[in-house]
């Protein structure tokens, strides 16, 4: 058997295994850094998931919602209101000494009564207001905002700088904007499914950074004096003491604190009407906004389908105020644990089936969840649709490869046995891999010993070259004779082959078949001695021996060494020895009383026409006590 084959495929499916793997964990790095789409998608929706295994947090008591909601409507009318209206809502929450007052309402349209909102704003002193910008066209600089930018520190970074830019913003009524304590942007960047997880910073108009409306209300919240205020290009904004990481473009994802209403909602009716207790509003952020679902400032998050607007505000403005953040991991770490990923793929995966592996890849799934949970729990997002791509890929394409292999494996299997077996043992074998270990197992056959006559002398009269000829042809028919009837091949002795039936696949009719064979045995002997005759080579004579009952059949031998596919026993010797007895009885064909019971009846019924059987008394065999009758079978 050529083993070495067998060597060589396993160690050439081994090989490819490591070299796909590597491939696969060049191509999820790549993945990684070119993130397309579907794989971000996938990874926002974790991202989301995050949110609602965490649950919801409580924000702090400083920030509050001064909500534009239904019943404001109803009470004052459809929005927009009228500037004294807006005027009287500061001056109230001035009263009630509120630390800053935010307005999440562009008030860019001229309107009869922008003085009067302008002197409120002036005499508060704590009035922040809005601006936005465009991003498709440029416009004159416009100077008023200026006041609110932050400056830059590290400008040696600018080159590795990538802040968003824009050259047009639109800002409240003039009158309105110089009487402002200050101004953020309230532009929002979602995410490709629309759905906002990004507070950007800061945004660079002509040169100057200007905040978010949430940094910008922090900042005055915290009384940090503007020489104080900085952007660590490429890295985050200081607020005094206070340093927020972002990544290269002044972003950081939004650590939410719940969804709607997860911070305290006063209504402007309660306020104008002075139904708010001093102690709701007192040294308080109050961020003034439309929650009522008919103004339309409503945004999609990763915990609510339906966020007011000023509710985004209000979770970035606690969260820098609590010192909460959330930055995704570096690219380091996530490449190095896709690269962790590969090296576990290429330990475990090829050297286990694949129910183990199975196992071990929702483990190592769970493993990376949970871990990726704990950061996240701790303000970084691990991003894990790479690293959990790579191990599945891993482990499909692993599964995939073995697959293949085995069927080469079977088909290498069925090339180096068939000269041994039927195709239906080795099938049986490969479906049946414990049939290839050391034991055995009882169970009755029928065994057929066939041995040339006078081999010896025969081989003594011609070439060694002639010898092997003319028993390669010998054999090569016998065995295509023996195949044809289902035989299991067990061995050429020299010149003698052993066979037998009934095993390792159930054969009813094992006597029957291996009488068959012994018949066409000889019959095609004959014929071979007409062709022998005519090419003027000698002849072959052989006798045959067959014997039934019960053997110990199996794998026998030395494992990972030898081993071979037999039967010993009695009836096994008794088969050898009805051989040998062919030459004193001038037969070629006997067989054992045990195998002519079993088959008595289809002998009478089928064979009268074209055998004859002779009884021919009994032998006794050695190592047994009892007798044995033995019965001739000629041929007519």
């Amino acid at each position: 058997m050529d083993i070495n084959k067998l060597i060589q495929l396993l160690r050439a499916q081994k090989n490819k295994e490591t070299i796909v793997s590597v491939f696969i964990v060049i191509i999820f790095l790549v993945l990684f850094y070119i993130k397309p789409y579907p794989f971000e998608l996938v990874d926002m929706k974790i991202y989301d998931l995050f949110f609602h295994l965490r649950g919801q947090e409580t924000p702090p008591k400083s920030v509050v919602i001064a909500a534009i909601d239904e019943a404001s409507l109803e009470k004052f009318g459809r929005w927009p209101w009228s500037r004294d209206k807006i005027a009287k809502v500061i001056d109230k929450l001035s009263e009630l000494e509120a630390a800053v007052i935010t307005f999440d309402i562009i008030l860019s349209e001229h309107e009869q009564n922008d003085r009067v909102l302008a002197d409120s704003i002036s005499k508060a002193g704590n009035v922040i207001l809005p601006v936005v910008f465009f991003f498709n066209e440029n416009a004159p600089e416009e100077l008023t905002i200026i006041s609110s930018a932050f400056p830059v520190l590290n400008t040696q970074n600018l080159k590795r700088y990538h802040p968003i830019s824009s050259k047009n913003v639109l800002v409240c009524q003039k009158i309105l904007a110089e009487n402002a304590a200050g101004f953020g942007h309230i532009n929002m960047f979602p995410d490709p499914d629309g759905t906002i997880r990004w507070e950007v910073l800061f945004i660079e108009y002509y040169g100057y950074m200007i905040p978010s409306l949430s940094l910008k209300t922090v900042s005055m919240y915290l009384g940090i004096p503007p020489e104080k205020q900085a952007i660590d290009a490429n890295r985050g904004v200081y607020l005094g003491k206070r340093y927020i990481p972002t990544d290269p473009w002044g972003r950081f994802l939004i650590p939410y604190y719940g969804g709607n209403e997860t911070f305290k909602h006063i209504s402007i009716v309660d306020i104008l009407e002075d139904k708010v207790k001093k102690e709701d509003i007192e040294n308080k952020i109050v961020i003034v906004g439309a929650t009522a679902v008919g103004i339309y400032d409503l945004r999609v998050t990763p915990l609510s389908s339906v966020l007011p607007g000023v509710e985004k505000h209000a979770n970035v403005v606690a969260a820098i105020i609590d010192g909460k953040t959330l930055l995704p991991a570096s690219s380091f770490l996530v490449s190095l644990l896709i690269f962790l990923s590969g090296i576990i793929s290429i330990l475990f995966y090829k050297k286990l089936k694949a129910g183990y592996s199975m196992i071990v890849l929702m483990s190592l799934l769970v493993i990376v969840f949970s871990i990726s949970f704990v950061f996240f729990k701790n303000g970084i997002w691990l991003s894990i649709v790479y690293i959990s791509g790579n191990l599945v890929t891993q482990f499909l394409t692993t599964i995939t490869i073995k697959y293949a292999y085995s069927e080469k494996e079977a088909r290498q299997i069925k090339k180096i046995f068939s000269s041994y077996v039927t195709e239906k043992i080795v099938n049986e074998l490969i479906k049946n891999p414990s049939m290839a270990k050391l034991g055995g197992a009882r169970r009755e056959v029928t065994v057929l010993f066939s041995d040339i006559r006078d081999f010896t002398t025969l081989s003594e009269k011609l070439p060694p070259e002639k010898v092997v000829e003319i028993l390669n042809e010998y054999f090569s028919t016998m065995a295509e004779i023996i195949f044809k009837w289902e035989g299991t091949l067990d061995k050429f002795m020299g010149d003698a082959i052993m066979v037998f039936w009934g095993a390792p696949l159930p054969q009813n009719d094992h006597p029957e078949k291996a009488l068959k064979c012994a018949i066409e045995m000889i019959s095609k002997l004959r014929y071979l001695h007409s062709k022998w005759k005519a090419e003027n080579k000698p002849l072959l004579k052989i006798g045959i021996g067959i014997s039934t009952g019960e053997v110990l059949v199996g794998n026998i031998g030395a494992e990972g060494k030898k081993m071979d596919y037999t039967v010993i026993g009695d009836h096994v010797n008794l088969a050898c020895r009805l051989e040998k007895l062919n030459k004193q009885f001038d037969s070629e064909i006997l067989i054992s009383e045990f195998t002519y019971e079993r088959m008595k009846e289809t002998i009478d019924s089928e064979y009268l026409d074209s055998i004859y059987v002779e009884e021919l008394g009994t032998i006794l065999v050695k190592g047994k006590e009892t007798p044995v009758k033995i019965f001739k079978v000629s041929l007519r």
